[in-house]
């Protein structure tokens, strides 16, 4: 049930995406909605609480038809199936690919090596359920027979960004229980958490499936030392618990084997929330919505395996990544999410598209000649229309853009989210359409300019126009509503890689630094004889060697 291994530029369909592009390359959004009146209505999915607007994207319906066949050629439905029934499409770590299992009904039959893993899934779901209750309703008390009043997750990479992400996003949703998130190996950092942290009242949960990552266990056994200042060392089994495979580890650490949530081989790290690894979502928004969370994403689960290709929402959104990386030459992508709550929503999409994209080498182990990957970034709106906007606006690079926004204010503010809205719509007009000479010239003289000012001001306030972008418009930010979004991006990963020819699941690349750093870090205690560096590692080596004493 491996995945095929196919070249997507030696296919016809590749070929015949050039031509078209050759014709279409130079010519100007607004001449596609000239041509095409019914093109915003044509180039929209209503699916329900999601308006998806492709139409201001440099293609027409004919270009997307070639795009489809493009993903018939790569086999994706094919591919599809795979991924949905436990196919190996890990296939370099020998490994099924099962996210999707996770959020799946209890009725549904997954097979991996012959088992059926949802039932186990649905064990592990009710243990987080339990354990969930009883800290948010106080029935499990701490040490000292008190009520935990924080929750310190301890975990980086998919440990971290995933649960950080969401209970940021859930921030409205959020009860009493305050949540904290621990990853980055600088100690300043985990001393900035826990310098206001009550140890008697708080819980710290350890996300690691192997309990070897050495950020995430230099962070727990740091803050287990300080922990033990305070309390005795078996209050450890009261305020510890562990999401991990290593349970002699784990124990070793002072936790209960009653409080270990088990991951599987099957769940990419960057993919893991919805397992496990999302304790501290459900301990900080409360069980039920977790399983909304999940419900969501199962819903564009369901769409995403069933809808045909010309209004499947991730295939369309993947399909157009691929038309500007490999047409336009566009290597980056901007997420504008037009609320504060998704502050983090580009940062957790850095991690899922560029560790699992960011390949060089296809699925037949030869080197690639063609672009994968997306350089991924972004930053909420307004407040990014004062940062990076001009770049997009009037730079000389081609970044498509992705708007999200949300029709209802969580608090109810109506004025200030028609301010907001406003400007969410009115940027995509304006990436659009631009501002000519003419009406540049316009504006001035209505300004009572004089003609040499005109002349002078003219050429600085053109907008060539003609930027593309996507809106996805959702009713409002829900649980369910995130996790259909989240979900979203995760298949469009998973078609982009199906596209490019690549292994989206593995993560080879971040290998290499962590064994240098591992023997970096014995030289400057002295456990090794001194490595033969470049000149140059030596002589940082040697400063930071010398600066430290």
């Amino acid at each position: 049930m491996a995945l095929k291994a196919t070249n997507p530029t030696l296919t016809k369909s590749w070929q015949t995406l050039s031509s078209y592009h050759d014709l279409i390359k130079d010519k100007h959004l607004k001449e596609f909605f000239k041509e095409d009146e019914s093109r915003a209505d044509k180039l929209t999915i209503k699916w329900q609480d999601f308006y998806i607007d492709f139409s201001k994207n440099r293609i027409d319906s004919e270009g997307l038809n070639l795009l489809v066949n493009l993903a018939n050629e790569m086999q994706l439905k094919d591919a599809i199936e795979k991924y949905f029934s436990g196919g190996v499409i890990n296939q370099t770590e020998g490994r099924a690919v099962l996210h999707t299992a996770l959020r799946a009904p209890e009725s549904t039959e997954v097979l991996v090596d012959g088992e059926n893993i949802v039932p186990g899934i649905f064990e592990v779901k009710r243990k987080i359920k339990t354990f969930t209750d009883a800290i948010v309703s106080g029935e499990q008390k701490t040490f000292t027979g008190q009520q935990f009043t924080d929750v310190v997750n301890i975990g980086i990479g998919g440990s971290d960004l995933g649960p950080a992400m969401v209970v940021d996003s859930l921030q409205f949703y959020k009860n009493h229980l305050n949540t904290h998130f621990v990853s980055n190996v600088d100690g300043d950092h985990f001393n900035e958490v826990i310098k206001s942290l009550n140890p008697e009242t708080t819980l710290f949960v350890i996300v690691s499936k192997t309990f070897t990552t050495q950020e995430t266990l230099s962070n727990a056994n740091s803050i287990r030392e300080w922990f033990l200042k305070h309390l005795p060392k078996e209050a450890v089994a009261d305020h510890f618990v562990a999401v991990s495979t290593n349970i002699d580890k784990v124990k070793e650490f002072g936790i209960n084997e009653e409080n270990i949530f088990p991951m599987w081989n099957w769940v990419g790290g960057r993919f893991s929330l919805w397992s496990a690894v999302g304790l501290s979502i459900s301990l900080a928004v409360g069980y039920n919505n977790f399983e909304d969370l999940l419900s969501g994403a199962h819903k564009m689960d369901e769409h995403f395996k069933n809808e045909d290709f010309n209004s499947n929402i991730p295939v369309i959104a993947a399909l157009l990544s691929v038309w500007y990386n490999n047409f336009f030459n566009a290597e980056s992508q901007a997420v504008i999410p037009y609320t504060q709550y998704l502050n983090q929503f580009a940062t957790y999409l850095q991690q899922g598209i560029m560790e699992s994209n960011g390949k060089g080498v296809d699925r037949s182990g030869n080197p690639v000649d063609y672009q994968t990957g997306t350089i991924i970034w972004g930053e909420p709106g307004t407040n990014s229309q004062h940062a990076f906007f001009q770049l997009i606006h009037q730079g000389t690079k081609l970044i498509p853009a992705d708007f999200i926004g949300f029709a209802k204010s969580l608090h109810g503010n109506q004025d200030h989210q028609d301010k907001l809205i406003s400007n969410f719509i009115a940027q995509t007009e304006a990436l659009m359409n631009g501002k000519t000479e003419a009406q540049v010239v316009e504006e001035l003289k209505s300004d009572e300019k004089e003609e040499n000012e005109i002349a002078l001001l003219k050429p600085f306030k053109v907008f060539q126009g003609n930027k593309p972008t996507t809106s996805i418009f959702i009713d409002k930010l829900t649980p369910e509503s995130l996790g259909k979004l989240i979900a979203l991006y995760e298949h469009k990963i998973f078609v982009e890689g199906i596209i490019w020819n690549i292994y989206s699941y593995d993560q080879f690349g971040v290998e290499l630094g962590k064994q240098l750093a591992k023997t970096i870090f014995d030289e400057m205690h002295n456990k090794n004889d001194i490595v033969n560096h470049d000149t140059s590692t030596s002589n940082l080596l040697e400063h930071y060697k010398s600066l430290r004493g």
